[in-house]
This record gives C-alpha cells, structure tokens and sequence, in this order.
C-alpha cells in the first residue's frame, strides 16, 4: 500500500495528498450524514426527555461504540452533524465536496452555534460558503476571526464572549501522553487565590532541613500534593535519624489509593536520582568539546523490568512505588474470590475490590471512567443471575441506566465470560466485545473466574430493588436553550454600543 507512489514523481505525490484530503472530507461528510439520521430516528420529544440518560444518550452510546470513540466525543459529532444538516446546508455541501476540511467546518459550526434568528443563520451560511474558499491556509486565530467577522455582521448578539478570564477559571489535571509517573496540571485561579498557593507552597518548601535533596521547585510540587491530601507540613527527606523535620506528613494515612503491580514491583527501592540537580562535572582545559557535552549514564535501575498501575491513573514506574511504600502505604494482595457465589446482592468488600481491580474502567465499549466511580453491575440480573464475579461487572452511572432502561427486544444486551470479557449487542445487532483492564496490562494474571449455569428462563421479576430513573432539572433542550441566552446576554453591551444612533 506505501510503495504504491514509490515510482511517481513528487508532483504526483503532493497531487495525491490533496486528493486524499478531499476524499477524507466528502467521507467525513457521509459520516456526519449518517450520525445525523441516526439522531433523527433515535431522539425526539418522548416521554424520556427528563431522564438522566435520555434518548440523545442512548444515541451517543451506539455512535461511541460504532466508531470507537468516547461517549463525549461521539455527543459533538451529533451536535455537529445536525448543526451541518439544520442550520449550514451550504457549508456541509463545501464538505461533501472536499473543499472544505473537518477542522474548518467544525470551527464555522461551533462559532455560530449562538445565532438564533433564522434568517441570520441562512445569511451566514451563504456568506461563509462564498467566502471559505478564498480564506486559504489559516491559523486557529484567524480562522475564529474570519468566520466572527461574519457573525458580528448579521447577528452581532451571537459573537462567542465566554474568554474572559473570570469565567475561565479552571484546573486541569492530567493527559494522555503524561510521562509515566509524573501528571501535568495547569489551570487558571482568582489572583488572590493564586497569590495564597504561591506563598503557602513556598512556605512548605523552606519548611525542610538545608540536607533535603530536592530542589526548591520539587519541594514546591510535592507541597501541593501534601496539600490536597490535607497535610500542613512537608516532611524532609534528608534521610538523617536525627532529623526532626523527617517525621510522616501524614499523607499515606489520609487517603487510599489503589495501585495494581506485579509481585516483582515491590521488591524496588526509591530512586535518589528522582529529586535534586542533575550531577554536573567540571570542565577543564584538557577537555575535548564531546567530552564537556557528554552526560553521566543513567544509573542502574532499582528493580527488574515490571508493571505497576495506579487505578484511574496510568502506569507507575517501580521506583516511584518504592516512594510510596516508603512513605507508610498499606500494601495488600488482591485476594482471589471463592467459586460459591455470595448470598446478597451487595458484594462483600472482597468481591468488589477484585471485580474492580480486574475492570479498571467501566467495561461499556470505549468508556474510561476509572473502576472507582462505577457501579458494580450484575451482568444477569439479581436474583436469576448470582452475585459471583463471573456475573459481576463495573459499568459507570451512565451506561447502567442504559442498560437497564434501554434493554429487552430492539435494546442494549451483554453478556459476560468467566474471563472477564463482556461482550455488549447493540440495538442493531452490532457486537462490540471489552477486555479486563488488567488483561492488558497483566497478561499472566489469571482473572478468570468459574463458569457460571445458564439462568433459568422462568418469567418473573429479576429485580427487587425498584430502579427508578433519576431526571434532569431541565431537559436537554432546555438546557441548552437556557445556555445559549446566558451566553448572548454577554453581548448585551456590545450590541447596545453597537446600536447607538452617529453623534451629531
């Protein structure tokens, strides 16, 4: 497939390139047509509107799981196909054709997703659509620019004003290609706010002896995690026994976190060379400029090759385990169920930390809500199907309301293997099977689990708890409706000044 352009020359290749991109467009462009007649069939004003996992959701649920993305993502696809069907014919034609990219249209979608008025939408579709092909390569800047100067002409009201910085106050914690072992954070605070943290962390990090390795910058991180585990100090680890600033934090007392690792992983030991300035070695006139240059080799490593994973997190290197066994962390196996199933249908506290420990994440196609915050599901429902971790699954919040509520004839259904494959038939009939989390990070931990009878089929109630679905203070359209009016009242000035009559 790769040497087929081996032998062309390199105007052929880049003529392939925008070929392909246009191709790539036009079936992105069916894509979206599809997930918008899907959304047409799946979700009208019924009876569920007030549900927590409403018909939309029951809709997302089945675009996340034929295209392998998450229940979010698969939500903004629906948004954008209607938004391209309903409101930007024009613009979803430049798509069909491959004149226009995904990037591009999913920006026009979403900076006129405030416009209301019917005929300023119309305007603003045709005007973008005679003008997007002349616009050329842009930034993500001027991109925004471009299609807002279009807005502010037909519908001033509806220019996106949500940047401003008191209302963009977050914390974000985490990303996917973090480095293992270390997790980013950025956010925005209060100044106030801000200036407190800043002086707080300082504090903690000068509140250690002169002999603690870490640098000041160190010290101030590991501050902030002493914070949030509600400590007031940082305890040095400047390794003297004579040290009286060494004492325990507190920190591995005041909160638990699950970690799974291999027997092997325990048997590490903190790494010294984690903290401090990297060592330096002087430079002398007899040095060649490689030798001044050259770096000492990575010291050898504490423990053998070995897997470790903090559940809801990502992977833990073995030295940094090490730390947290040093620092007073309770280590216990994950102890293996009985064949018998259990007597009740709440799991005893063994059961359950097993069946999570297995999953790791929800077990629905494509969802990574950590084990932590799921429900634990019984795959057969109690009392026909036992309390047995063959039959036992972690599914968040959301996918159980959908499997509960939107189950039977031309629903949802699952079934579980004693290994721990569940394997989920949506309401067309599409198969999409999940793994145990710990299946592909532990491949030797044998999970598996007794096979369990075949339920019986008698008729009859196989709930006695009376599941009720929670309901939504507004419903999905309400909400959004309700959104949009907060956000165009920020324009509420602009169009006042805007409107004003010329000075005389």
């Amino acid at each position: 497939m790769f040497d087929s352009l081996r032998s062309a020359g390199d105007a052929a290749v880049v003529a392939a390139i925008e070929a392909e991109a246009r191709a790539e467009a036009a079936a992105a462009a069916r894509r979206l047509a599809a997930i918008a007649e899907l959304v047409r069939r799946r979700c009208g004003d019924d009876e569920r509107a007030h549900w927590a996992c409403d018909s939309w959701d029951a809709a997302a649920a089945e675009v996340s799981a034929a295209l392998s993305i998450t229940h979010g993502r698969a939500s903004g696809q629906m948004h954008l196909s209607l938004s391209l069907c309903r409101r930007l014919p024009r613009v979803a034609a430049l798509l069909m054709d491959g004149r226009l990219s995904y990037r591009v249209v999913a920006a026009i979608a979403w900076r006129t997703d405030l416009v209301q008025d019917e005929a300023a939408f119309t305007c603003i579709d045709s005007a973008i659509a005679d003008h997007a092909g002349t616009w050329g390569a842009l930034s993500d800047h001027k991109l925004e620019q471009a299609i807002d100067a279009w807005v502010d002409k037909h519908d001033p009201g509806a220019l996106r004003r949500t940047r401003s910085s008191a209302r963009s106050r977050d914390v974000q914690i985490g990303a996917r290609d973090d480095d293992a072992g270390t997790t980013a954070m950025w956010g925005r605070l209060f100044s106030t706010d801000a200036a407190i943290l800043d002086r707080r962390l300082t504090q903690m990090a000068h509140g250690v002896c002169e002999d603690d390795p870490r640098t000041i910058a160190q010290r101030r991180a590991d501050a902030l995690g002493a914070l949030a585990a509600g400590a007031e100090r940082l305890a040095c680890r400047c390794g003297s026994p004579e040290c009286g600033l060494a004492d325990d934090d507190g920190r591995a007392a005041s909160f638990v976190i699950h970690v799974i690792a291999e027997a092997q992983a325990l048997q590490g030991s903190p790494d010294p060379h984690m903290s401090g300035e990297p060592d330096s070695r002087p430079i002398t006139r007899d040095m060649t400029l490689a030798e001044a240059l050259a770096t000492d080799p990575e010291p050898a490593p504490t423990a053998g090759p070995s897997t470790a994973v903090i559940v809801g997190g990502g992977v833990v290197p073995t030295p940094l385990l090490a730390e947290l066994i040093r620092s007073g962390a309770r280590v216990r196996r994950v102890r293996q169920p009985d064949d018998a199933p259990e007597p009740r249908y709440q799991p005893s506290t063994a059961l359950d930390e097993f069946v999570r420990m297995r999953d790791l994440t929800c077990r629905f196609p494509n969802c990574d809500q950590p084990a932590e915050l799921c429900d634990i599901d019984h795959t057969t429902p109690w009392p026909l199907g036992p309390t047995h971790p063959s039959n036992l699954k972690c599914v968040c919040r959301k996918h159980h309301l959908l499997k509960t509520f939107y189950s039977g004839p031309g629903g949802w259904a699952d079934r579980q293997l004693p290994d721990g494959t569940v394997i989920w038939t949506s309401p067309t009939g599409a198969t999409y099977s999940t793994l145990p989390g710990s299946r592909l990070l532990f491949p030797t931990w044998n999970s598996a689990t007794a096979e369990l009878a075949s339920p019986p089929t008698t008729s009859g109630p196989t709930h006695a708890r009376g599941i009720m679905m929670p309901v939504r203070r507004r419903t999905r359209a309400a909400q959004r409706a309700f959104r949009i009016r907060c956000e165009r009242a920020l324009n509420d000035a602009h169009v006042a000044e805007r409107n004003k009559p010329p000075p005389f």
